[in-house]
């Protein structure tokens, strides 16, 4: 009997066209499975107990952190109010192509490892070693990253640097030991519409100080703002758009995070596709009307936005609010920053322990990093990853803080990677579902515009790489260069190595292992239940 796709399994599809196949063989050589470690089903231990919020959650607590409510304003300054628009709106696409890619290589296989996994599986394993060992690295040291500034932003209210290190070492054991005892504690916070509602209210003049402001800031200074570069008008203020578009890459960063708990969801098909829905709206809607209601609201050359405070001060929504006569807000505003921040590392912290987790449970890690508690918890793989969190003492001295922001600019720029290398393997996925005789669009979650808009993700991430750094050619200095580019030699190092070592090849599309240690829809998936009242349905309609 033929099978049409994984969502069809135990349906015929002969009627659709599809050609007959048996039990979904792996036409991968038997031996390649074991040598390379593709198949750690039964060694994988890890449960599912996570529901869809918590992975909606997880996914928004790593995206809309500070680099929306802080960033945002170093955009505004670097672009102007249509230029940052410019460059979220087209950095949204880009970061959809990746969600929409991760989102069915995820539905169709929902097992510890994710997309280092399926890199390994479905373009070469060299490939996949080299990607999850980036994105780990990645991801670790952007939870220090987040204590940071979760641990600044209390400077707006205790400026005294003796207390910087016990705000950093309570919140540092906070985040560890929520990894530890339970992802289920993640934070949940809705600032940013009520930041947006409120800026809305200030632009159109219901604020104390009764200022209609509309779209002044767009004619001046200008809808446009200059990079300082060359001196030409136009080709200056193209290249403050570039320089943001690089900006607003990082800040959407984190999207992906959806796919990390695929293997401990509960219903992981039906929750991860619910969620890649739902989480890609909130954050398009967020990001682009955030970025034009502060283009409103706050003029791109205010004296407050070249403040270099890391906390709320230096929020465009805190300087409009201000402008505005609001006095209580920036202290809310900076309590629920801190709480975004803080809930961003407990997210960079889950994501880099469950890469690390994927990597040793097929190899490519060492092994003890594989070991599970008898509640499913990958301990050793937490233990190991939070030992990062406390890289974020460095910034207490004043010595080492030049060295900690190399390591941030180095895992910001490893994100490209990830987005290049989810979309890449999405499409190699694609081309061998047809290859093989399986309807692409019969997964769970599936895109219209695929695989073209994997393409388009390839496209722009490549760019983005190449970019990152372009403005140190402009006035060269060795240090920036380095951190912009490193990551280059680094991925491809890891990528030779690994595939010289291990003697690997890169799969053509009719020998991948499409099934083998994936689980069914059936032993995946419960029925859904319905809401039945009031609280189950607004909660099913957020969530």
């Amino acid at each position: 009997m033929a099978e049409k796709g994984l969502a069809n399994r135990s349906s015929s599809s002969l009627d659709n066209g599809s050609p007959e196949v048996s039990q979904h063989k792996s036409p991968l050589d038997a031996r390649n499975i074991d040598k390379y470690h593709l198949n750690a089903s039964a060694d994988d231990k890890v449960q599912r107990k996570l529901k869809q919020r918590h992975v909606q959650m997880i996914a928004i607590a790593g995206t809309i952190g500070t680099g929306l409510f802080l960033g945002s304003g170093a955009a505004l300054r670097g672009a102007g109010p249509l230029g940052a628009l410019i460059a979220y709106a087209l950095v949204g696409t880009v970061a959809y192509s990746s969600l929409c890619a991760i989102g069915e290589l995820s539905t169709h296989a929902p097992i510890s490892g994710t997309f280092p996994h399926f890199a390994s599986r479905w373009v070469d394993p060299a490939f996949g070693f080299a990607v999850g060992w980036v994105y780990f690295w990645s991801s670790a040291i952007s939870t220090p990253v987040e204590i940071t500034a979760a641990t600044i932003l209390l400077t707006f209210w205790d400026d005294n640097a003796n207390h910087l290190p016990i705000y950093t070492a309570v919140i540092c054991v906070a985040v560890c030991a929520i990894n530890i005892f339970g992802v289920k504690y993640f934070g949940e916070f809705t600032l940013i519409t009520g930041l947006i509602i409120c800026g809305l209210v200030i632009d159109l003049g219901g604020a104390p100080n009764r200022d209609r402001i509309g779209f002044r800031y767009w004619r001046n200074p200008g809808a446009l703002a200059r990079a300082g570069l060359v001196d030409n008008l136009h080709t200056d203020r193209f290249l403050a758009i570039l320089s943001v578009i690089v900006q607003a890459a990082f800040s959407f960063q984190g999207m992906e995070l959806v796919a990390i708990a695929a293997s401990e969801t509960e219903n992981p098909r039906r929750n991860i596709a619910k969620a890649v829905r739902r989480v890609f709206y909130r954050i398009i809607l967020f990001y682009v009307l955030g970025i034009l209601i502060i283009g409103m609201c706050v003029s791109s050359d205010d004296p407050a936005l070249l403040q270099d405070t890391g906390n709320a001060a230096e929020s465009p929504f805190v300087i409009a609010i201000n402008r505005a006569g609001i006095k209580v807000l920036p202290h809310i505003i900076n309590a629920c920053v801190f709480t975004s921040a803080f809930s961003a590392g407990n997210s960079y912290l889950f994501c880099a322990s469950r890469v690390l987790y994927g990597l040793a449970l097929r190899g490519q890690a060492p092994r003890f990093l594989a070991y599970c508690t008898k509640n499913g918890l990958p301990v050793a793989a937490v233990i190991a990853s939070s030992a990062f969190a406390f890289l974020s003492f460095m910034n207490v001295s004043s010595g080492s803080e030049t060295v900690f922001n190399w390591f941030v600019n180095l895992s910001t720029v490893a994100g490209f990677f990830l987005w290049w290398s989810i979309n890449i393997t999405y499409t190699r996925f694609n081309r061998a579902m047809k290859v093989q005789g399986y309807d692409v669009t019969a997964n769970v979650y599936h895109n219209r515009l695929q695989p073209y808009l994997a393409y388009w993700g390839i496209f722009w991430t490549t760019i983005f790489i190449l970019i990152n750094g372009f403005e140190v050619f402009f006035d060269f200095q060795a240090d920036d260069f380095v951190t912009a580019y490193i990551n280059i030699p680094i991925f491809f190092a890891l990528f030779l190595g690994y595939k010289i070592i291990g003697r690997t090849r890169f799969w053509r599309a009719h020998e991948m292992d499409l099934w083998t240690g994936v689980p069914s829809i059936e032993e995946t998936e419960s029925p859904e239940v319905p809401p039945t009242t009031v609280s189950e349905k607004i909660a099913a309609f957020l969530f």
